[in-house]
C-alpha cells in the first residue's frame, strides 16, 4: 500500500513558477514509477510527467516540455514537479501517482495509486 498527498499548489500569474511535491508512505516507494496528472474542469484526467523508480528516466506530455520538471528523492519518499513560465492553460487540479510500470506511464489505469489533488491556477 502507498499513501500519497500533494501539496505545493495555489493561485499564480502566467509565467510564474509553482513546484508542487507528493509525499507518499510505504517502505518500497523506490519500486514505484511515479507519475503526475492534471485534471481541467470538465475535462478527462490526462498525464504530465512520469519518472522510474531509480529516477534515471523521466517523460512529458509535450505541452510541457521544456517548461516542467519531475524529480524524485527515494530517501525522502517524495516526488516533484517543478512548473516554470506557467500558463492559464496549465490551470487544473494536479494528482500525483505510484505505477508498477513505467513502460506504459502514460495510461491513468495502469497507476494503483492516486493522491487527492492539489489545484493550481493560472491567470492570464
Amino acid at each position: 500500500q502507498v499513501q500519497l498527498v500533494e501539496s505545493g499548489g495555489g493561485l499564480v500569474q502566467a509565467g510564474d513558477s509553482l513546484r508542487l511535491s507528493c509525499a507518499a508512505s510505504g517502505r518500497t516507494f523506490s519500486t514505484y514509477a511515479m507519475g503526475w496528472f492534471r485534471q481541467a474542469p470538465g475535462k478527462e484526467r490526462v498525464f504530465v510527467a512520469a519518472i522510474s523508480g531509480g529516477g534515471a528516466r523521466t517523460d512529458y506530455t509535450d505541452s510541457v516540455k521544456g517548461r516542467f520538471a519531475i524529480s524524485r528523492d527515494n530517501a525522502k519518499n517524495a516526488v516533484y514537479l517543478q512548473m516554470n513560465s506557467l500558463k492559464p492553460e496549465d490551470t487544473a487540479v494536479y494528482y500525483c501517482a505510484a505505477s508498477n510500470s513505467y513502460g506504459r506511464r502514460w495510461f491513468r489505469d495502469e497507476y494503483d495509486y492516486w493522491g487527492q489533488g492539489t489545484q493550481v491556477t493560472v491567470s492570464s
